[in-house]
Order: structure tokens, then sequence, then C-alpha cells
């Protein structure tokens, strides 16, 4: 028989049975493993069934009978012995052979019955030999058939083999009660099709639905894993294959871990919204599968952040793939035919030179992106142990930063900006200033950008604009004070309320506060900034814009936003680069300055050359150690009490 040929008949037996078409292979090998599910009862039925065959020919003494049962029990026993090999060890046989061994074993055992019953009845045993077996053989052909009906073609083919021989030997005796009983054994086979055909229809429902929850269940956990945007791994499928990956490498090789952040991401969805920036996205995500290497794995680990892990065999293979990652991921996309530049940075760790284990590696290479951030746009960065000992120090400056906050172990110090015309001084810029108790002063540059990172900033900032405006209020009225803002600190819930709460306490008027901002501050156009602007400048608050010329000096928030003191940076006027350009850069800020009605502050004046220079630039004001380096609040009275009695000398307080 032909394969072809197999498939029709047995898709007509199925069609027999009321279905529309076989079981999926997946159902069709669980339908087949329930045969073997239950091999005591197999036992007990064939331990039966030799007792009755052999009681019946050692009764009758038939050398025929006699023959017929030890075939039947030498079945029976093979076929228990088959059934207990293969339930052990069905995983490592097609379903093609168990089915074959299954279907063998039952159709020759019924047949074997049926023949024996036959004999029986052909010979005329006694009567009540036949009532002893009779009962047997339709027990049997039921629960074979129940037992069997995963798979009905087996089902069915035992009762017909047994009952088979049966018939044929009723109607060739011919008696009356005999034909009778082939009728009605004839009768019976649509009732048992139709138990089959039940049994399995619950079967196969069930197994159906089972094998539906697991490819569902399997889909959603696929699903789970899987970034929507991008298509690639999410989080959480990152981590997975990152923990295979790590179990693979203790014998095998290395593993790279390559941590990517897209820079100024923000703005493409800000500035050509959010369908943009998944395009975005996903050109960046198939530019990193186009340079992944064979046996990677690429995800969006959140955001704007890729990460790429991958077997390498030492670190200068990494260091080879690493620039045609970058450089592959970072150049410009073209959308609808705009140009974007797509710049990234990159930090890289290896596993186990840098890391023992997946949190370790993955510590390390954010490590080493926030070092590649700070060395600017499109750059990558190996982790060093270095990056550690770094992040120990910073952790270490944090807590004690604020334990000083909390001790008062902060001070403030005050540097005048000093009138160019007149001498006088006009405010004093506060600047704080830490004493550590053990390591001694720490500068600002050591503490500052750590509490901008940390936050610590927004509690420090409102700290020294309290402090500075409890100081102020002792001097003159025509005596400001200046105080510098993170952008952090601005953007705070409540900013300005907090800073107009200080003032009120400390009984300042809010026109001698002046609130010193850079340019960065602007390039993100945040609500926030603008409102807490307004809020301040219309209780009478003024702004000052610090380092210019730094940045990227847009003169459109110069208009927009209400400054009133410009403060031209220190690199234009005591720089190693100063010269005939950077004295015509502060004369046309002062042009501008003067046009515009702002003061113009010139920053880092160490003599008294520079102070001529930038006076006669256009210049309104200077600040810088000519002057005054920063002073305690009590040397900064002392300064105010002998200008106003004295004269403010041209070098104050060295």
């Amino acid at each position: 028989m032909t394969g072809e040929v197999a498939k029709r008949r047995f898709a007509r037996l199925w069609k027999w049975c009321g279905e529309s078409e076989p079981p999926s292979s997946a159902v069709h090998l669980h339908l087949l493993q329930t045969l073997y599910n239950q091999p005591k009862g197999l036992v007990l039925a064939t331990l039966i069934g030799s007792i009755l065959t052999a009681v019946t020919a050692i009764s009758t003494g038939s050398r025929i009978l006699g023959i017929a049962s030890v075939t039947i029990t030498s079945i029976g026993i093979a076929r228990i012995g088959a059934m207990a090999f293969l339930a052990r060890h069905c995983g490592r046989f097609p379903a093609r052979w168990l089915e074959v061994v299954y279907t063998l074993g039952a159709t020759t055992y019924a047949l074997g019955l049926g023949i024996f019953a036959a004999a029986m009845v052909i010979l005329r045993v006694d009567e009540e030999l036949l009532v002893m077996v009779l009962p047997l053989l339709v027990g049997y052909a039921v629960a074979a058939a129940a037992r069997d009906a995963g798979r009905p073609a087996i089902a069915m083919s035992q009762p017909v083999l047994l009952a088979l021989p049966i018939v044929v030997a009723l109607i060739h005796v011919g008696s009356l009660a005999y034909l009778t009983l082939a009728v009605a054994a004839t009768l019976a086979f649509p009732t048992i099709g139709t138990i089959v055909h039940t049994i399995y229809r619950s079967l196969h429902d069930a197994t159906s639905s089972a094998e539906t929850n697991a490819q569902l269940a399997e889909r959603m956990k696929v699903l789970a894993r899987t970034d929507v945007v991008t298509g690639l791994a999410n989080r959480a499928g990152f981590n997975h294959a990152l923990a295979d990956l790590v179990g693979k490498s203790v014998t095998g090789p290395a593993l790279a871990l390559f941590w990517l952040d897209l820079d100024r991401f923000k703005e493409v969805n800000d500035l050509l919204g959010h369908t943009m920036g998944d395009r975005v996205l996903a050109a960046v995500a198939q530019r990193l599968e186009a340079v992944a290497p064979e046996g990677a794995t690429v995800a969006r680990f959140g955001g704007d952040e890729f990460i790429m892990v991958c077997p390498v065999e030492d670190r200068r293979a990494c260091e080879h793939l690493a620039p045609r990652v970058l450089e592959n991921v970072t150049r410009p996309l073209r959308l609808d035919g705009e140009r974007l530049d797509v710049p990234a940075s990159m930090g890289i760790a290896l596993l186990p030179a840098d890391a023992a284990d997946a949190d370790g590696l993955l510590q390390c290479a954010d490590l080493a992106l926030y070092h590649a951030k700070i060395g600017g746009k499109n750059r990558s960065r190996f982790y060093d142990p270095a990056m550690s000992r770094t992040l120990i120090r910073r952790r270490e400056i944090e807590q004690e930063l604020r334990t000083a906050i909390q001790r008062d172990e902060l001070s403030i110090f005050f540097q005048p900006i000093v009138d160019l015309e007149s001498g006088r001084i006009r405010t004093f810029e506060a600047l704080v200033r830490w004493f550590h108790p053990e390591k001694g002063e720490l500068t600002p540059d050591e503490f500052i950008p750590v509490a901008e990172e940390t936050g610590v900033i927004v509690t420090l900032g409102n700290w020294i604009t309290a402090q500075a405006a409890q100081a102020a209020v002792h001097w003159p009225d025509d005596v400001s004070v200046a105080v510098n803002l993170s952008s952090l600190q601005i953007k705070a819930p409540g900013a300005a309320l907090g800073i107009l709460s200080a003032l009120r306490e400390a009984g300042l008027d809010p026109s001698r506060l002046e609130l010193e901002v850079t340019e960065s501050l602007f390039l993100d156009d945040n609500h926030a900034t603008a409102g807490f602007i307004d809020a301040l400048s219309s209780a009478g608050v003024h702004f000052a814009l610090d380092d210019f010329g730094t940045g990227y000096s847009s003169l459109g928030y110069i208009d927009r936003f209400p400054f009133s003191k410009i403060k031209v940076d220190r690199s234009f006027v005591s720089g190693p680069n100063v010269g005939r350009k950077s004295e015509a850069i502060i004369r046309a800020v002062a042009e501008m300055g003067a046009q515009l009605g702002m003061k113009i502050v010139a920053e880092g004046l160490e003599t008294v050359e520079q102070v001529a220079a930038v006076r006669a630039a256009g210049c309104t004001l200077g600040q810088g150690y000519y002057f005054s380096r920063a002073v305690p609040d009590y040397l900064a009275a002392m300064l105010l009490a002998q200008e106003r009695t004295v004269g403010m000398p041209r070098r104050a307080v060295g």
C-alpha cells in the first residue's frame, strides 16, 4: 500500500467516525500515547482471558482449543512485554511504530479470542462453558473499544475481528438461537461505534484545546519578549537571552556587550513626531542586526537605548567590531526625503575580563556608556576599572553631600561684581564652598556635577538661595545678590514658589535677587522653564545669562526671556586664545547689550590691562580676582562698609 493510498483510507476512516479531517500531528501523537497509559488493565484482561481459555480447553479435552489457548496466552504476554518496553521508551520511536505495534498486538489478540469462541460454537462445547466465555468476549469488545477510542480505527477493529468469526460460526450452526445471537452481535457494531465516536470527540477536543492553549502561551511568551516598534528583543527577552549566553560562555568564547544610547533623540520626537521617531528606532534596529555577528542578540533596552551581546574571540576582535557597529548606526538616515543625523554613544564591556556575571557585565557597559557620553557624541568607550573607582568616589560624595547639607558643613562665599565706571560693588555672586571635616576643602567641580546627576542639586540650590538671601538682607539696598541655578532645580515642581518663600523668610526684596542661568537650559524647549522665569520676573526677580558664548549663543531666547544682564565667559577675557577676535566678540556683545538695555559683565578679570580692555570694548561690569576672590559673608560686609566710607580700591581683598 502506497503512502498516498494509506492517507486516503485514513482520511475516509476519520470521515466515517464523524470527523471532517484527521487530527494534527501533535494531537495524533497525544491520542496515540493514550493507548499506552494504562498497561495494568491490559495485564488483567490478558490474565482473565488466559484463565478462561485454559479452563475451557482442559474441561473439553480438545487439542484444538488447547493450542488456541496457548496461542492466545502467548500473544497476550508478548503484547504486554512490547507495551511495557514502548511505554518507557516511546520518545525514542516514531509515532508510526507505536501505532503499528499496538495495532498488531490488539487485532491479533482480538482475532485469537474470536477464533477460540467460534471453535467452541462449532465443536458444540458444554453450554456452561459458553456462558463462562461469551460474557468475557462481550466485555472485552466493549472495554477495548472504549479504551482505544483515542484511535478509532484500532478501537473498531478489535470488536469486528473478535465478533466476525463468532458470527460466522453461529450462522454455520444455523439454529434459531444462534442465528438470533448472530444478528444481535452484528447490530451491536453501530452502538459500539457511537461509544467510540463520543469518547474520541471528548479526547480530541480536550487535546486540541490543550495544544491551542500551549501554542497561545508560546506566542504570548514571544510577544512579551519582543519590542513592538523594532521587532527586536525587549528588556525581558534580552535578559533571557543574556542568561543563556552567559551560561554557554563558561566553557566557550568570551562575551562582548555593546550598549548604545542615541544622542538627542528626544529632538526627533519633539520636532518630527513620535511616528517618525519610531521609524528612526526601527532603522537603527535594522542597522544593528545587519552588523551583528553570528550568535548575537540585539535588543531595544528601552527608550532610545539598544544593546547587542555576542560571543567574541578576545578583546582585539571586539575592538575591531566596535567602530563598525558605531559607524553603521550613526550614518545619516533619509526618511521621507529628509536627512536625519543619528549621533550615538556606546559603552562596551567583556565577560569574563570585566565582570563575572550578567549583572556585572551590564553595570560595566553602563559605566562605559556614561563616560562615552561625557566625552561627546559619536564616541565609544571600553570599560576600565578606573571607572568603577570613579563611581565609588562619586557615590561617596553624594552620601557625604547629603550629610553635609544636614550638618551645615557647607558655606556660602561671595564674589563682587563691580561697576567698571565707578568701581563700586553692584552685586555679589553667591558661591558654595564645602570644607569637609576629614578631606579638607572640596572644589565645586568635584561635587556640583555629582549633585546635578543625583538630584541633590535641587536641595542644595534651594539652600544656597536661602543662605544668600539671609546674607544680602543686611547689605545696602542698591547691592543685589546673584545665585546660579541648575536646570534640574528650575524644572523641579514648585521651584518658583520655593525661591519666593526663601525671599519672604529672609525679608529680601525680590528685585535684589538675580538668578543666573546658562544657555544649555534653553536647548530643551520646556514649558516649565518659561513658567518659572515668567513667575519670578513678574515678582521682580532679575535674570542673567551666564557663560555667554560657550554654548549655542542663540539670540532667540535673549529676545524671548527678560534678561537684564549678560555675562561674557572668562575664555574671551583671560583664556589662552584671547586676541583680536575675542576682543571683537566682546565688543559686539557689548554693543548688542547697549541696544537692548542690558548690562554686560566680563568674567575672569585678573589684570588691570584686562579691565581696561573690556571697559574699552563696552562692558559695564567686571568680575574676577583683580577685584576680589570669593569671600565669606562677614568679609563681603566689610568690603561694602569700606566702600561706603573710604571708597573702593581697584584691588580689594586678595
